[in-house]
């Protein structure tokens, strides 16, 4: 996962949306978008629950 994911991941997790996500991170909404598309593609996941539950998982390593 590059850098950016994963600070998408953690806004997931921490239950923002992807407009608040892309206003702290300073990027445009879509690129969350397109961040959270690679993000359910790598950890084969169909939705943001499933990806907020996987950042759970991997939270020492992420979070």
């Amino acid at each position: 996962m590059t850098p950016t994911q994963i600070k998408v991941m953690r806004g997931v997790h921490s239950g923002q949306l992807n407009k608040q996500i892309a206003y702290e991170l300073g990027i445009a909404e879509a690129t969350v978008k397109a961040h959270m598309t690679a993000l359910m593609r790598k950890l084969n996941v169909r939705n943001r629950t499933q990806v907020a539950i996987a950042a759970q998982t991997l939270a020492p390593h992420i979070l």
